[in-house]
């Protein structure tokens, strides 16, 4: 594009900012809600700060602050629902209200990725130098004072756990997170192991007995067996750990055809029941965000007793009809043990991996 193009960027917060891509972008912008229900407003402010400079003749801000902070830390523990990611991220609007400041946002970054750009972020910039550097330093600072603080924004347990609590609660739905392998988060999302560990309990394997949804395992090849044999067959096949088997092989799926789905010509699906489980089986990987992804199946989440689907913190939709809620510590690329992680690229030291460190220096870097 060259050097004369202004460029507006808008990301996701769990995104990293390089000092390439702070040196390559103009205007950048990211979300404040965790979950990001304010996506279509961080990407209308990311076009109206575009235009306004624009259409004003002002160009380029004359200052942009970059400050790397060395924290790496999930979304399923920084939440904005949840303090004290609540007031960190509800400090950055009035930040932006201040004379000479455009824009600031807070990136707390991926943590499963290992390269040295992993770790969160502050940025700020406008035409008011002095100001743009101590509103990014304040919301450097103010990030750092509370990182002891973050926790899981629900209760967490083993998948046995999680199981055994939901099977002896008297709430409905009761949803539990299979976090490990959560695909919108980066996961895999065909890792078997939970669906495998589901299959083994006996309080399933009744057709009468709570009922459980699971949401959801790819498998292209038992999707094409049970489209062939249609509802109210029994089919048999596997499905899953074709890009993941380190936890589990292909998990065998021998049930009841419930549905089938093939409006979606690029990803069609099918339920599979198989003693009170309700399995649904797509031909590609699939996060479950919506009530209408449930019930186009004939399956009411609210109705049922169980809900494990492949998300850490549950979307808003999900969120709002549940009855209780767990996220089972699973297993998958997105592990939550970050600790215990194999991490070799990373800038270090990081906190929590290192949570004695030094405070590091929070100084700006003006971007030039």
């Amino acid at each position: 594009m060259g050097k004369d193009a202004l460029i507006s960027t808008c990301m996701d917060l769990h995104g990293n900012v390089t000092w390439r891509l702070a040196e390559n972008t103009d205007l950048i912008t990211c979300y404040r809600l965790a979950p990001h229900e304010d996506s279509m407003d961080s990407r209308e402010r990311a076009v109206v700060n575009l235009v306004d400079r624009l259409e004003s003749g002002k160009g380029r801000p004359a200052c942009k602050a970059w400050i790397p902070i060395p924290i790496l830390l999930p979304g399923e523990q920084t939440s904005t629902r949840v303090e004290p990611g609540k007031s960190l991220y509800g400090s950055i609007d009035p930040a932006t209200k201040q004379a000479g400041v455009t824009d600031a946002a807070i990136w707390i970054g991926y943590a499963w990725a290992d390269e040295p750009r992993n770790h969160a972020v502050v940025m700020a910039y406008g035409d008011d130098k002095d100001m743009v550097v101590r509103t990014a330093e304040y919301l450097a600072h103010h990030f750092w004072s509370v990182r002891h603080q973050f926790e899981f924004v629900a209760p967490t347990a083993t998948l046995d756990e999680c199981l055994d609590k939901a099977i002896s609660s008297t709430k409905k739905p009761y949803f539990i997170s299979d976090m490990g392998d959560n695909p919108t988060a980066g996961g895999a999302g065909d890792v078997t192991w939970t669906i495998t560990e589901l299959l083994k309990h006996p309080e399933f394997t009744s057709a009468d007995g709570k009922t459980l949804v699971y949401a959801s395992i790819p498998g292209p090849e038992f999707v094409a067996k049970a489209i062939k044999a249609g509802v109210g067959n029994i089919v048999e096949g596997t499905a899953g750990a074709a890009v993941d088997n380190r936890y589990a092989p292909p998990v065998k799926l021998s049930g009841t055809i419930t549905s089938v789905y093939l409006d979606n010509p690029d990803n069609k699906e099918v339920v599979v029941k198989i003693g009170s489980i309700y399995v649904i089986v797509t031909e590609k990987r699939k996060g479950f965000h919506y009530v209408k992804e449930f019930t186009k199946h004939n399956i009411d989440p609210a109705k049922a007793d169980i809900v494990v689907v492949k998300l850490g913190y549950l979307v808003p939709e999900l969120y709002d009809i549940q009855a209780d809620w767990m996220m089972a510590l699973t297993l998958g690329g997105i592990n939550q043990d970050l600790p215990n992680l194999p991490y070799k690229r990373i800038n270090r030291p990081m906190f929590p991996l290192d949570k004695d460190m030094p405070t590091p220096d929070l100084t700006v870097k003006i971007v030039e």
